[in-house]
């Protein structure tokens, strides 16, 4: 049975799901959609254990927040100056997995591979108190990371 919610793109799959993936497949890029200031004041994913980066695009401009029209042809950019494979696994993270998620169907239109998102991203779910990382989330998770 055909699930329309998740037709657009490959699916959501969790971090340590996420981290497995890249670990066993040479080819698969991790893609860290979220803002310059997310990265610098939050942290990013650490792939240097797996001889990997990160690619850092932004999906929305801070501080206007407005989705970058341009996304999908930066990105086939960079993938393309770092010599990434048409079918390589393409694994999208963001704060949560809201706009990972987005960022993965619009690539599924112009990409061979596989798109995924992550799903809760790098910092998961609210808490009962408005924390961030605390529920879910690679961070939550202990998976590598550093700060700026």
């Amino acid at each position: 049975m055909s699930n329309t919610e998740f037709d657009d793109y490959a699916g959501d799959i969790c971090v340590q799901e996420a981290w497995q993936m890249l670990a066993d497949n040479r080819e698969a890029v991790l893609i860290d959609v979220r803002t310059h200031a997310e990265w610098i004041y939050v942290g990013v994913p650490d792939l240097s254990a797996l001889n990997k980066s990160v690619l850092q695009l932004e999906w929305l401009s801070y501080p206007a927040m407005q989705v970058h029209a341009d996304f999908g042809e930066r990105l086939l950019g960079l993938l393309s100056g770092q010599g990434a494979d048409q079918k390589a696994p393409l694994l999208f993270l963001c704060r949560s997995g809201i706009r990972s998620r987005h960022a993965a169907i619009v690539m599924t239109r112009s990409w061979s591979g596989p798109c995924y998102n992550i799903a809760n991203g790098f910092e998961g779910d609210l808490d009962a108190g408005g924390h961030r990382a605390t529920l879910s989330g690679w961070k939550k998770e202990t998976l590598p990371w550093r700060q700026f």
